[in-house]
């Protein structure tokens, strides 16, 4: 007999990463911080004024550490929520 499907025994969680998409990139840099929310407008403020251009840098957690783009390179911006297991 079959077996029937067995839930783990892991918590599934939530979290939530901004997903910054840069001008020539194919794939977009996920990026998982303490606040996303903040991230999130901070990117989204970049995007409303074009015309600045500086060099952005955050410290994240997960498999990026360290992160660095130019501003006048963000072509757009989103949040986006996951599951997984702890």
């Amino acid at each position: 007999m079959p077996q029937p499907f067995q839930t783990p025994t892991q918590q599934i969680k939530t979290r939530v990463s901004v997903l910054v998409f840069l001008k020539g990139n194919a794939a977009p840099l996920v990026l998982y911080v303490d606040n996303p929310i903040e991230l999130y407008e901070e990117v989204l403020s970049y995007l409303k004024l074009p015309a600045t251009s500086k060099i952005v840098e955050k410290d994240t957690q997960g498999p990026i550490k360290r992160v660095a783009f130019q501003t006048s390179q963000i072509s757009a911006v989103a949040m986006q929520e996951e599951q997984y297991f702890q």
